[in-house]
């Protein structure tokens, strides 16, 4: 039986959800100064890193990979056109669904910027020399795959 602890440390310190979300924060707010200097805000970063190598995607499909709620990310590519960084276009087989797809202008900008995330994730990765990147990232993506569909995994009574 679990229980929580009752010595000095914090019931977070042990806490799956928020040690993962803590890295995630520590290690990206070392790429966010680099998107800083580059004029770039993250949101903005995460909807060009998710259009590079994509024909396009849906408003929806980019708020999930983006973490943002659809009305933010709306607002978001409402600037984002204006600033010619990306374009809506009619979805070719069902003309109701909106595709967003990044202009030149938007492959400019984030061309460099891969670069620089890849540069940073491999800086990461060589700080931790007992990590296997194959491992890690199969890990995360099948805990992200199976939550999203929402299937629970049984925790003995």
């Amino acid at each position: 039986m679990n229980q929580i602890s009752t010595t000095s440390a914090r019931f977070i310190d042990d806490y799956l959800l928020y040690l993962l979300a803590r890295a995630s924060h520590v290690v990206s707010a070392e790429f966010h100064s680099v998107l800083r200097r580059a004029g770039v805000a993250v949101p903005v970063w995460r909807v060009l890193a998710t259009l590079s190598g994509s024909p396009g995607e849906t408003v929806s499909g980019l708020a999930d990979a983006c973490l943002l709620q659809q009305p933010t990310m709306t607002k978001l590519l409402d600037r984002m056109v204006r600033d010619g960084l990306v374009k809506r276009l009619p979805d070719a087989r069902d003309r109701r669904v909106v595709r967003i797809q990044m202009t030149p202008r938007g492959e400019g900008v984030v061309n460099d910027l891969l670069v620089a995330s890849k540069k940073h994730e491999t800086e990461v990765l060589a700080r931790h020399p007992e990590l296997d990147e194959t491992a890690i990232k199969s890990l995360l993506r099948g805990m992200i795959a199976r939550h999203k569909r929402g299937k629970r995994m049984q925790v003995p009574a």
